[in-house]
């Protein structure tokens, strides 16, 4: 157990003072010069009491608490003046450690330190108390959350009058708002699309949570998530349209394109008829109940902001079809946008004349979500529109090519075999739930799920106008908005490399830009137990929507990466990525730091027993397990490992490996697959976080819990971890696009990026290269009988790496 708290810092006296004193722990005629340290401390601690509501009932509480072994608090005041040792083994029991378990009682600074909590040492003076006592409050508790959201979620703010609204601390947004009576409203924007082709522009359905006091004359910013899936998904259609993967590759016509044979060319479309108003209101004429909600949407929503969130196209109650990432469904995240700007009309229906505004909005939107939820808050920032601040984008796509293919080749999202645009498309089509609606667009639609199966052409793998329309790397010159990345370095579906790249395309832009790298696969990090991230976005968001000069661009690192060796150890870095700087040659079952020139070609075949091939298809760990480990297995003639030396010292492999062989087919296809992998004995972080307590985390009084998460060692050792892994079709050697030829027995020279890495490798460890063709939750699957031949002589692999210090 590990704290990590980036978003905190200690401004000066004066200014902890006048915060405190907004606070009301402090009386606003407080001087340090004219209050007793002990008594002020004491004075403090009955302010924690919060479900105490005489004196007499917060003295009784704050008697609970113990200063020494022997001595509870109103008996320790009454006998000694205030000190570091007391404060501290008091901080430690209000902030929920356990006596015994966590710390030993009076004697709480090695807990502090093996905690990673801030204190205040010595405390002697009433200044000491004053800093010590403010930063308490900035502090995580064992709950994993600062003690002032606890004594929020207890009723502090809301026992006492005439605080102001927003209330900021320590450059923070606090939980001041009722939670009990949101407003819950529904407006239909109206875009300037019209995918549905029936000549009337599209209305997108937009729901709408915020503050009460927004009706009293508040104006607040928006957390705006554009969620395709928040309408309902089609999930059974959308597992019957799975593609089989148990096909063959097959030879690509050959062809030598450019670019501009293939680039996107955004058709002309006539004008949608657009409704003229016939008058304006500012109360919505429908509601809603439950909305499948962000988590972080939620923290924000008693800090004085709004939620919105919209479906976008195709989606119930709104009008147009599903298209998968292109410029349309960028467009309609966008409208939403421009209405909460007041520069787009809304409707109170679907299908009326009257508007509304969105009034109660200074109109500063910053969009948040991960996956598609990510993804359609990246679209948007690439296009630069007014109003959006920033966008958190969590794992999200920035080119949906990389999502569906990867070198040339069909290349499954982790754990989704089969799928493509297509079918995600159907999946999120919930038009489809309303039975008349669907009646009378189920024709069209079907036309055009036709067409994105063509456009995605899973004949060839190839890069083309269907996937170059869905790229939005090419785009970010444009981009206004500050942007924080957030991705999991072991995330298998939407990988590493969409925000690899996307990090280094913000990198020429005068933006701020973020970058938070966990251990986590295709998940939240809001709730863990060893990172304030929470508290991170509430600094991020106070700066960039309410204007709070907090410096939060400074204090947030630029890149912030979680360990993969330890639990609760996470690490600073100013980039992620750069050229190579070692390159290791293939040798006889080598990596090496020297090129061998006499290397025998080693050779692999592609193909399993039919009994074994079906095995693996039903059970892909294990097929991984059996294909990286270095023990003897079925798959052991499938492919070919090289291993560097034991590690004299810890390394950190960071950035993009680049690996170049020198390859042959028996055939005139071929594909090759590659994975990197830390082969050595230990007990490695388990690939799920572990839920720690219940829905413990608060995010405001009588509002909304999470539950609280972290990253622990599993029990046992394991022998080896996949790092990253990369693929290519032998005909996309030259570019994605264009299609070479392939001559049996020919060798190429065949260079190829794996997934972007930031790992901790140890002392001991070897770093393996492991080759084989097909990746059986990853690439088709056509258990032909090809050899390949590798010519380890003119082979090797570029690494960034350095010394872990």
């Amino acid at each position: 157990m590990k704290f990590n708290q980036f978003a905190f810092h200690t401004p000066d006296l004066a200014t902890q003072i006048s915060e405190l004193k907004q606070l009301r722990f402090l009386p606003a005629d407080f001087t340090v010069t004219a209050t007793n340290p002990t008594t002020l401390w004491l004075h403090l601690l009955q302010q924690t009491q919060v479900q105490a509501l005489t004196p007499a009932g917060k003295n009784a509480a704050v008697a609970n608490y113990l200063a020494t072994p022997t001595t509870s608090v109103p008996e320790f005041v009454n006998r000694h003046a205030v000190d570091a040792t007391a404060f501290y083994t008091v901080a430690l029991q209000l902030l929920g450690f356990e006596l015994g378990e966590d710390f030993t009682i009076g004697d709480p600074f090695p807990a502090m330190n093996r905690f990673h909590l801030p204190y205040h040492s010595p405390l002697t003076t009433t200044s000491d108390v004053v800093t010590a006592w403010y930063n308490l409050l900035n502090t995580f508790t064992k709950g994993g959350y600062v003690y002032l959201d606890h004594l929020a979620a207890a009723g502090y703010f809301h026992q006492l009058d005439n605080l102001p609204q927003p209330l900021f601390f320590n450059g923070k947004a606090q939980p001041v708002f009722a939670t009990d009576n949101l407003v819950r409203e529904v407006v239909y924007v109206e875009s300037d699309l019209d995918t549905d082709h029936d000549g009337r522009a599209d209305r997108l359905k937009t729901i709408i949570i915020r503050p009460q006091a927004t009706n009293q004359g508040i104006q607040v910013p928006v957390v705006f998530t554009a969620s395709p899936y928040n309408q309902g998904t089609n999930d059974a259609a959308g597992d019957r349209m799975m593609h089989d993967v148990n096909v063959p590759l097959t030879k690509k016509p050959v062809q030598a394109l450019t670019y501009t044979d293939i680039a996107y060319q955004a058709p002309t479309v006539p004008t949608p008829q657009k409704t003229v108003p016939t008058n304006t209101v500012t109360a919505a004429t429908e509601t809603f109940t439950t909305e499948p909600s962000v988590k972080l949407n939620e923290y924000f929503l008693a800090r004085g902001f709004a939620a919105v969130y919209s479906a976008g196209i195709g989606t119930k109650d709104s009008d147009g079809v599903r298209t998968t990432g292109d410029p349309a469904e960028t467009a309609a995240a966008v409208a939403v946008i421009e209405w909460l700007n007041g520069n787009r009309p809304a409707y109170t229906d679907r299908t009326g004349s009257t508007a509304i505004t969105a009034w109660w909005t200074t109109g500063n939107v910053a969009m948040t979500g991960k996956s598609y939820l990510g993804t359609l808050a990246t679209a948007a920032a690439t296009t630069g529109v007014d109003g959006l601040k920033t966008v958190i984008s969590e794992a999200a796509i920035s080119n949906w090519y990389d999502y569906y293919r990867e070198g040339g080749l069909v290349v499954a999202p982790g754990g989704f075999p089969g799928e493509d645009a297509d079918v995600l498309a159907e999946e999120c089509f919930s038009r489809q739930k309303a039975a008349n609606d669907y009646l009378h667009i189920k024709k069209y639609f079907h036309e055009q799920l036709a067409a994105i199966t063509a456009g995605q052409d899973r004949t060839t793998g190839s890069y083309n106008a269907f996937w170059d329309a869905r790229n939005y790397l090419k785009d970010t010159a444009h981009i206004t908005a500050d942007v924080l990345i957030v991705h999991g370095l072991n995330d298998q579906n939407v990988k590493p490399v969409h925000a690899y790249n996307l990090w280094h395309k913000l990198a020429p832009l005068s933006g701020n830009r973020k970058l938070i790298l966990h251990q986590g696969q295709h998940i939240y990090i809001n709730n863990f137990q060893s990172l304030d991230f929470s508290d991170m976005m509430n600094l991020w968001l106070s700066h960039e929507l309410y204007g709070i000069d907090n410096g939060a661009p400074q204090l947030l690192p630029d890149v912030l990466v979680q360990d993969n060796s330890q639990p609760a150890t996470w690490h600073t870095f100013s980039d992620w990525g750069g050229k190579p700087n070692q390159t290791l040659y293939l040798g006889e079952k080598q990596l090496r730091t020297q090129r061998q020139l006499q290397v025998p070609v080693a050779s692999f075949t592609d193909q399993l027993d039919p009994v074994d091939f079906d095995f693996y298809t039903h059970n892909l760990d294990q097929w991984e397990n059996d294909l990286l480990t270095l023990k003897t297995t079925k798959l052991t003639s499938q492919r070919l490992v090289f291993l560097t030396k034991p590690l004299q010292q810890d390394q950190y492999l960071q950035g993009q490996p680049q690996v170049s062989l020198r390859v042959a087919s028996n055939q005139d296809i071929g594909l090759i697959s590659c994975m990197l992998v830390d082969y050595g004995t230990a007990r490695r972080l388990k690939a799920d976080p572990t839920p720690l307590r219940g829905f413990s985390i608060p995010y405001g009084y009588h509002w909304q819990n999470n539950q609280l998460h972290e990253f622990t060692l599993a029990k046992q050792p394991s022998s080896f971890k996949l790092i990253s892994r990369g693929h290519i079709n032998l005909q996309n050697r030259t570019n994605l696009w264009q299609a070479d030829p392939v001559e049996p027995g020919s060798f190429y020279q065949v260079d190829l990026s794996l997934q972007p890495a930031y790992y901790h490798l140890l002392a001991g460890h070897q770093l393996g290269l492991v080759i084989c063709a097909t990746d059986m939750p990853m690439t088709i699957r056509g258990n032909q009988g090809i050899t390949y031949s590798i010519d380890p002589s003119k082979s090797h692999i570029e690494l960034q790496m350095t010394p872990f210090h």
